[in-house]
C-alpha cells in the first residue's frame, strides 16, 4: 500500500508522493518547519538570521547528509526560501536617510 503526502510550500506549489519520494517530501516539511523556528531555536543566539552555512549544518544535524553550500541554496529556492529577502523590515530602519543616500551618494559612486 502507497502513503501518499500533500507537501505545502510557502510559494503554495506542492507535490504529491509516495515511497522514497515521500520520505524526501517529510524531510522537506521537517526543514521547513526547523527554518520557520528560527536562528535562536536551533543555538545561533548571537546573529539572529540564517546564512547558508548555518542551513547546511542544520541539515546535518536533522538528516545527516551533507551539502555543498550551493546544493543548500538550490534546496532553499526549491522550497520557497530566499535568504537574500528579510521577512520583516528592521525596526530601525530610516527611510529618509535611505532616499537621501539613493539620490545624491549612490549617482556619484556609480
Amino acid at each position: 500500500m502507497a502513503y501518499l503526502v500533500r507537501v505545502r510550500y510557502p510559494d503554495g506549489g506542492g507535490l504529491t508522493a509516495d515511497g522514497r519520494a515521500r520520505r524526501e517530501a517529510v524531510r522537506l516539511q521537517a526543514a521547513v518547519r526547523a527554518l520557520d523556528e528560527g536562528p535562536a531555536a536551533h543555538g545561533y543566539i548571537e546573529d539572529q538570521r540564517w546564512t547558508l552555512a548555518r542551513v547546511a549544518e542544520l541539515i546535518v544535524r536533522l538528516f545527516r547528509q551533507r551539502f555543498t553550500l550551493r546544493g543548500v541554496s538550490l534546496l532553499l529556492h526549491r522550497i520557497g526560501f530566499s535568504p537574500q529577502i528579510p521577512r520583516h523590515r528592521p525596526v530601525e530602519r530610516d527611510e529618509a536617510a535611505i532616499t537621501t543616500w539613493r539620490r545624491g551618494v549612490w549617482p556619484q559612486a556609480k
